[in-house]
């Protein structure tokens, strides 16, 4: 039974008291219509208790803009939600269309630094985010005493004389929902084994992340991909004052996992005792990256379940971490997205 507004309601207690569920929560279909993002389609969700984000059905099921009571959740880049048709997939081309938000996909084929595997070229990230959804539905149902808004799409990638991989994807939250599930669901219809890497690229932005935000992880190992990190390891937790020309950081974390398998990190904001988790299945999703970048106008933490690391795909091969599946075999995912609104819910948090 849904909580709203410091009481417990029925469903036939709240058919009484509104027209329409609507006007509570729900899920609304529409097109972006201006600028790099006119033509996309996306679904509106808001709930009850202030969560409210958008899914961009064109960009493979992102998530953009996403907001809690007014305040945002996601750092939004200077690109904006950028139609697909202008994807660029070379080298570093992805970043031109890269509009941040709450979580952008990365894959199905590979993810990762631009590079060569065996023989092909591969670009920054994959094809995932610029890819349009297929036999998209959304609604909004009462199931087993909670009221339910979802929706759902396909999203394929194939190349003829190459592999056919497809991402069947459902988003959904509650009526009184403080977060927001993504269900996947990732299939080789070909004949011949197919790569496979997967990530969730969740970006978080101010107020989330500020000065007074630290990072909350239990983990069993942590580690700098690179030179560039390696010095500000032991502040990976914490985020300074915008910087001009601030060089990104990326660590890598290993987290240990509760009694279910589910994984778990958070941003907190301790000035507003305000923040926002993930939660991950850790068995599919071994890998959590942290990407760090306090630039100034690019303040931004990303928190990414996935995996493999993010070297590229023939660094993944050479270090075991590449999935192959094999034809009709299937992966599911399941990534929560929520928020800690207040100290209550924080100290139930780290508790």
């Amino acid at each position: 039974m849904p909580q709203l507004f410091d009481r417990d309601y029925t469903p036939d207690e709240l058919a009484r008291l509104i027209g329409d569920m609507t006007q509570l929560a729900g899920v609304r279909l529409g097109e972006l219509s201006d600028g790099v993002a006119r033509g996309v389609r996306i679904a509106d969700f808001h709930t009850a208790t202030g969560l409210a984000f958008t899914v961009l059905l064109d960009r493979g099921m992102d998530i953009g803009a996403a907001r809690f009571a007014g305040r945002p959740l996601a750092w939004e880049s200077p690109v904006g939600w950028a139609h697909p048709s202008r994807y660029e997939p070379g080298e570093l081309g992805w970043l031109y269309t890269f509009g941040g938000g709450l979580m952008t996909g990365c894959g199905l084929a590979w993810f990762g630094a631009p590079t060569v595997d065996q023989g092909v070229p591969l670009g920054l990230h994959g094809r995932l985010s610029h890819t349009p959804a297929a036999n998209v539905s959304a609604g909004a149902q009462w199931e087993d005493g909670e009221y339910v808004i979802w929706v759902q799409g396909e999203v394929r990638e194939a190349k003829v004389h190459g592999d056919t991989l497809r991402l069947t994807r459902c988003i959904s939250t509650v009526l009184d929902g403080t977060w927001l599930l993504i269900d996947d669901r990732v299939e080789n219809l070909g004949f011949t084994p197919a790569p496979h890497m997967m990530l969730y690229h969740c970006n978080f932005g101010f107020p989330v992340v500020s000065p007074d935000t630290e990072l909350v992880v239990d983990d069993a190992n942590v580690a700098p991909r690179d030179d560039v990190a390696a010095p500000g390891l032991d502040e990976h937790t914490r985020f300074g004052n915008p910087t001009p020309g601030y060089a990104e950081q990326v660590f890598y974390h290993s987290v240990n996992p509760d009694d279910d398998g589910s994984a778990y990190a958070a941003l907190i904001n301790r000035a507003l005792n305000f923040g926002a988790y993930v939660r991950y299945r850790q068995a599919e999703l071994p890998c959590l990256v942290q990407w760090k970048h306090t630039g100034a106008g690019q303040y931004v933490c990303g928190l990414e379940p996935a995996t493999a690391w993010v070297g590229g795909r023939d660094t993944a091969r050479a270090e075991g971490q590449l999935k192959v599946l094999e034809p009709g075999e299937a992966v599911e995912y399941e990534v929560e997205i929520g928020v800690l609104p207040d100290a209550e819910a924080i100290e139930e948090y780290e508790g």
